[in-house]
């Protein structure tokens, strides 16, 4: 498995449930890495969707506690050995986990890589993604070209590999 996030500064991902930034390039960059694989995401995630609808071209599987929670072209699941048992057969480059903050932090042990996208600004955000730098097992892997947001941000596409793995 693969993780794939935007980060500031403070490796922070969202404010109340939406990305406090936009960046064009890095959702072009997402979608290019993503369109036809299967992602993995929480509940609270897949409802910041606009109109609520899966990724298109994906297979999306959101993971919650709530039993009753159904979405049309998307699988739900209800737990994490479930979530590991359907996704094992697939091929480990092509499932992506998307978010958010506790679906990134149960998962990281499991991924093989993380393509992270480090905006040199900070927001005011309330959720985080773990960060990789004080974390002896992931290692930069390949640091791609910077480039900048409209408004002059720079923003560069680190790949992490993770060494237990």
């Amino acid at each position: 498995m693969n993780m794939i996030v935007a980060v500031d500064k403070n490796w922070g991902i969202g404010a109340k449930n939406n990305m406090p930034w936009y960046i064009p390039e890095d959702m072009k960059f997402f979608k290019n890495m993503t369109i036809n694989k299967t992602v993995v995401m929480g509940r609270i995630t897949f409802l910041s969707f606009p109109k609520q609808l899966p990724l298109k071209n994906r297979h999306n599987i959101i993971l919650t506690r709530d039993e009753n929670f159904k979405v049309n072209g998307a699988t739900t699941v209800n737990g994490v050995l479930t979530l590991i048992e359907l996704v094992k057969e697939l091929p480990s480059e092509d499932v992506f986990i998307i978010g958010g903050q506790s679906i990134y932090q149960t998962f990281e042990k499991y991924c093989k890589k993380a393509y992270i996208t480090k905006i040199d600004n900070t927001y005011k955000v309330d959720t985080y993604f773990p960060n990789l730098d004080l974390l002896d097992h992931w290692k930069i892997d390949k640091i791609h070209d910077t480039k900048f947001t409209n408004d002059g941000t720079p923003f560069t596409v680190y790949e992490y590999i993770n060494t237990q793995i």
